[in-house]
């Protein structure tokens, strides 16, 4: 026991293996130990800033901005695309979304000439559907694969209108200006799909009928068949097709009874919002984020500060209060390696888009960051988890 605990204190404090960091496709990103992050850059429609920080062995988190030409085609249209995906289970089912979401949204684009709520939801079940096939093609050699996936949230400013698409329970928040005052207020523009949520148990319950056990109380969390919180995903298939809700998939993920439908949905709850002078800025976080902030605290911190640093100096309070919560200081927060990490915190992604509307029709060079974190060797297997 004494020996498992003394292995325990090495882990939180042993030297960081920071050397196998990965830039994604980011000119200009840093690393800083578990933290990645821009301070700041230009997207077509204004400034912003990106900031991850690490809390499992491998990211699960990843993200994305695009911003310029949104088709296939040079006439456009334009605009900027920020992506959010936070992983469970494991990292292959985000990793995939950032790797082929844009590329759907584009053709689809390029194939209706402009863009649509109906192209957004092409787009993702277009992602879908490649990693169900994914999961197809391994499920003799890696049977697992069918147990992870990811919240995916997406928000697409073209035109003037702002398109926010979520599954899950990451989260995008709007900063408006209220002239008469000068406050700005938070405005949460996702729906969220999260079991601990009525409104979603209620969807469950009536789109299972028949299954008193759709969701489940279990250790004081409400859960999808007692197993996962989110009622929405891209991947999750061992939860959306019976013939992979068997053996050799791990018997914690397994029911006892088949379904005859799927209990977990991929279809995104789509809004669409006419941007105005007096909108600030969208924060677009995971929820490791929002454990900690409330909207308005988030809102205030950006709008109170420059906005060069706005997305790390989010996670930095996020990070902070975490600490506060386990009666320790930041700075040993901050020494304790990834993996270990995830018992105090969650991987946390943040991106922060500045709205500027002078800058709504202008054109610029085509901008692509991905957020990183700390990587290892290629040959590395994420060690078995659970989803969330």
């Amino acid at each position: 026991m004494l020996s498992g605990f003394m292995n325990f204190l090495w882990a939180c404090f042993r030297p960081r293996s920071d050397r196998h960091v990965h830039n994604g496709s980011d000119s200009g990103g840093r690393q800083d130990g578990l933290l990645w992050y821009k301070d700041t850059g230009h997207h077509f429609n204004g400034d912003f800033s990106m900031a991850v920080v690490q809390a499992n062995n491998l990211l699960e988190d990843q993200s994305q901005l695009e911003s310029g030409c949104l088709s296939l085609q040079e006439s456009g249209p334009y605009g900027t695309f920020v992506g959010v995906y936070d992983g469970h289970g494991g990292p292959e089912t985000s990793r995939f979304i950032n790797s082929t979401l844009f590329h759907h949204l584009k053709r689809f684009t390029s194939e209706n000439q402009s863009m649509s709520v109906e192209v957004i939801k092409k787009a993702f079940q277009a992602t879908e559907d490649g990693f169900s096939s994914i999961v197809s093609k391994q499920w003799p050699m890696k049977p697992q694969i069918a147990a992870v996936g990811s919240c995916c949230l997406v928000g697409v400013v073209c035109s003037g209108s702002l398109y926010i698409a979520n599954l899950g329970d990451s989260r995008a928040v709007l900063g408006r200006l209220v002239k008469a005052t000068g406050e700005v207020l938070a405005i949460q523009l996702s729906a969220e799909h999260n079991a601990c949520i009525e409104s979603v148990r209620q969807e469950l319950h009536s789109t299972h009928p028949d299954d008193s056990q759709i969701v489940v109380l279990k250790h004081n969390v409400w859960r999808v068949k007692g197993l996962i919180q989110i009622s929405r995903s891209i991947g999750d298939v061992y939860l959306k097709k019976a013939e992979f809700n068997r053996a050799p998939l791990y018997a914690k993920f397994r029911l006892r009874e088949p379904f005859k439908r799927p209990i977990l949905s991929s279809d995104p709850s789509v809004s669409v919002h006419q941007l105005q002078p007096h909108d600030q800025f969208i924060i677009f976080a995971s929820d490791g984020l929002w454990e900690h902030l409330s909207n308005q605290e988030a809102v205030d911190i950006v709008q109170n500060n420059p906005h060069s640093g706005s997305a790390k100096r989010l996670i930095k309070v996020a990070l902070q209060r975490a600490a506060k919560k386990r009666e320790m200081r930041y700075s040993d927060l901050k020494k304790i390696d990834r993996g270990v990490r995830r018992h105090f915190h969650d991987d946390i992604t943040v991106v922060v888009l500045f709205l500027d509307s002078n800058l709504m029709t202008r054109r610029t060079a085509n901008v692509s960051v991905k957020g990183a974190g700390v990587s290892l060797p290629s040959n590395t297997l994420a060690p078995e988890t659970g989803p969330t």
